[in-house]
């Protein structure tokens, strides 16, 4: 029958292509990507009063309840002069990323019937949803910078830095939504899952403090303190710290931050891109 169906022509229905032809694929449906992003965004609150006004309120209001745990009950802005500007950065920049990879673990399991109907490169479902987050963010943005404005932080050269870090963080956060959109298609219990790991990675990422504060001190191995300061969200969220509050110095950053952070966004983006593409025939059947 093989070798019927190549006298004939035929090739085999949703046969994986080349990696080259694949990104060539997802390049040319770059179009849908963009209007599959934006038609989820402005449809995700469409059922709230309040519409997309909760594209704000949501980071908002995790920043006053983590503002009231730890920054008042807990104490931990003990000796931060700038502690509201510290953990509404931190919160913003972390739900971008744990959003992303939450919007991954839906990306085939929530829309089968697209896949199952129509033949196109699945990876622009998850990339799709990874450029919602960010739409989302930019959104928020604006929201972020009244902060900062009414807590004392004013615009100044350091802020460009923000837009190199958040490309860096969106590349990061996009290939981790790939290696999950692969595994929750076939596991699905892995979306049931990430609400835990994610908040345990929040805790360790220095979200509600400072990193370098809360070891000092300790008497941490140094190899644990260096891992804790490499943790990829860590650095995103310093980066994004440094460009946007003024007394967040380049003496708060861990070594080599910036190659930290683009080592782990090409990682990330590469390594999730091809991970995904591997299981490209797989997504939707069975």
């Amino acid at each position: 029958m093989r070798a019927l169906a190549l006298r004939h022509g035929l090739t085999v229905s949703g046969a994986r292509p080349s990696l080259p032809a694949y990104v060539r694929q997802l390049w040319s449906r770059r179009d849908f990507i963009t209007a599959f992003a934006t038609a989820r965004l402005t449809a995700q609150y469409s059922q709230a009063r309040l519409g997309q006004i909760w594209q704000v309120m949501t980071p908002l209001l995790n920043a006053a309840v983590y503002y009231a745990i730890f920054g008042v009950l807990m104490d931990v802005q003990h000796g931060m002069p700038d502690y509201v500007p510290f953990l509404i950065t931190g919160v913003f920049v972390w739900t971008f990323t744990a959003q992303t990879l939450m919007a991954g673990t839906r990306a085939i399991s929530g829309n089968l019937g697209l896949v199952r109907a129509l033949h196109f490169p699945r990876a622009a479902l998850p990339v799709a949803l990874a450029l919602q987050q960010l739409q989302q963010l930019l959104f928020s943005l604006g929201a972020l910078v009244v902060l900062l404005l009414c807590f004392g932080e004013f615009p100044r050269p350091s802020w460009l830095l923000a837009v190199p870090a958040l490309a860096l963080q969106a590349l990061f956060s996009t290939g981790l939504a790939l290696v999950m959109a692969r595994l929750a298609a076939r596991t699905p219990d892995i979306a049931q899952l990430m609400p835990f790991v994610l908040r345990t990675w929040m805790y360790a990422s220095g979200v509600m403090w400072s990193i370098a504060g809360v070891t000092r001190g300790r008497g941490l191995p140094h190899a644990v303190v260096l891992l804790l300061q490499a943790n990829p969200a860590a650095v995103y969220i310093d980066l994004m710290r440094f460009a946007l509050v003024e007394s967040f110095t380049a003496d708060r950053l861990p070594p080599h931050v910036w190659a930290l952070a683009a080592g782990w966004a090409l990682l990330a983006f590469a390594g999730g891109f091809v991970h995904f593409w591997r299981a490209e025939e797989s997504y939707g059947r069975g």
